[in-house]
């Protein structure tokens, strides 16, 4: 299975969620069943590390955010089998990019998956301040844990 995460620019919310599902999945001995990675729907951070704000505040929780910023492809919308968009705006963007109606069904909300958030989208945090960064982590926390669960499930009734 590969999972892709989209925000904008791919530098805090995309990056954020890439590196705390490689950790769940890390912990859960899943790293080499799902694979894992982020986009933006702009290029404009393209190659560029995420925000420092967002690795400053991701590291006090034990995550290293090492992703280089790309943009979205067309590649993507046939490589990856779910593509988790994080806010309406990055969503309709990737409907109006996926090249046919297979694989606009690949597009979900992150926040779908919250289990204890309740949250519509993932607020960009960018021109926010330092409380905006903690929330945005709790909000892809709560959600990656939750998509882990139902990844897991699928596994478990895939066995049956």
């Amino acid at each position: 299975m590969k999972i892709l995460f989209v925000c904008l620019g791919n530098i805090c919310r995309s990056a954020t969620a890439d590196e705390i599902m490689r950790t769940l999945l890390k912990k859960k001995g899943l790293d080499k069943t799902i694979e894992i990675d982020s986009a933006g729907t702009s290029s404009y951070h393209r190659g560029d590390l995420p925000d420092e704000r967002m690795r400053i505040h991701a590291s006090r929780r034990g995550y290293n955010l090492t992703h280089l910023s790309r943009p979205v492809c067309t590649d993507d919308f046939y490589n990856f089998d779910m593509i988790l968009g994080m806010d309406d705006r990055i969503i309709d963007t990737l409907k109006d990019m996926a090249p046919d109606i297979e694989t606009k069904k690949k597009i979900a909300r992150m926040t779908d998956y919250c289990r204890t958030k309740i949250v519509d989208y993932v607020p960009d945090p960018y021109y926010g301040g330092a409380q905006g960064f903690e929330n945005v982590i709790d909000i892809l926390e709560d959600a990656c844990q939750g998509l882990l669960e139902s990844i897991q499930d699928d596994l478990n009734k895939q066995c049956l």
